[in-house]
């Protein structure tokens, strides 16, 4: 697989992200379903955005790693939270600190909707390639 990273202002690389990724001769693709601050026994977290955000980081590397895959090659990441004020004043560095550790250098959009699942207030939806 080669990876190509398409950045033309880098003011986004110090919020986790870039403006576009390439990639050529793909050997396979894993679309990710939103990953969540949902527990292992199925339990909806009712915890604080933060803690939700450090949960659901942990379910899409888990979920990745399962797969074979590695959050390195996460070439697209979509980020869904109840309120975009609280994601930035509370917790975006927890995304920032994981994307830097993780190597990762992916699109992301961030959106804010109305409600999540249950108790949930912040979801990750990911494509990874290897």
């Amino acid at each position: 697989m080669q990876k190509r990273i398409i950045n033309p202002w880098t003011w986004s690389e110090d919020r986790g992200y870039v403006q576009a990724v390439e990639v050529k001769q793909v050997e396979s693709t894993l679309y990710c379903a939103g990953q969540a601050a949902v527990l292992s026994d199925g339990t909806s977290s009712d915890a604080d955005m933060k803690t939700q955000m450090k949960i659901a980081l942990q379910n899409l590397e888990k979920v990745i790693s399962e797969a074979g895959y590695e959050c390195k090659n996460i070439v697209r990441l979509n980020l869904f939270s109840t309120s975009t004020e609280e994601l930035l004043s509370t917790c975006f560095d927890v995304y920032v600190n994981w994307a830097k550790k993780n190597n990762v250098q992916t699109a992301l959009t961030a959106m804010e909707v109305n409600s999540l699942y249950e108790t949930l207030n912040i979801e990750f939806e990911a494509t990874v390639v290897k």
